[in-house]
């Protein structure tokens, strides 16, 4: 029986796309929070626009680097002999936990890109601090 690489995996992984999109939330907030506190309210978002990209690009290839981790376990094969290259979906096994992970760390990653996406429009439909 192969080891798999979970023993040195870490279940803070479930974790890290939600995060990366709570970063990019309160970083996107907090920096259109400051530039209108500082610029008055009728003051264009130009420049908190520029971060806010900025912000975007680099929280959706952190979700993209935590997606491809999952999809790397979702289709992690068991090389032993004599074992099936996908386990049953209804035994409990070790490889089953595995590629549960991986699904789960795919469908986070997803869904976080998706709240990252919807997150950043608000800064292209909103043009001023009003």
């Amino acid at each position: 029986m192969t080891e798999l690489p979970e023993r040195g995996d870490s279940l803070w992984w479930v974790a890290a796309a939600p995060g990366v999109w709570a970063a990019h939330f309160t970083l996107s907030y907090a920096t259109a929070a400051v530039w209108c506190a500082k610029q008055g309210s009728a003051a264009p978002l130009s420049g908190a626009r520029v971060a806010i990209a900025v912000f975007t690009v680099v929280g959706l290839v952190a979700v993209a680097v935590v997606g491809a981790r999952g999809i790397r376990n979702y289709h992690h094969r068991h090389d032993g002999p004599g074992q099936p290259a996908k386990p049953r979906t209804d035994v409990d096994t070790s490889l089953a936990r595995h590629q549960f992970l991986g699904f789960t760390l795919l469908s986070l990653a997803g869904l976080s890109a998706v709240a990252i996406v919807f997150q950043a429009l608000a800064a292209v439909f909103i043009g001023s601090c009003r």
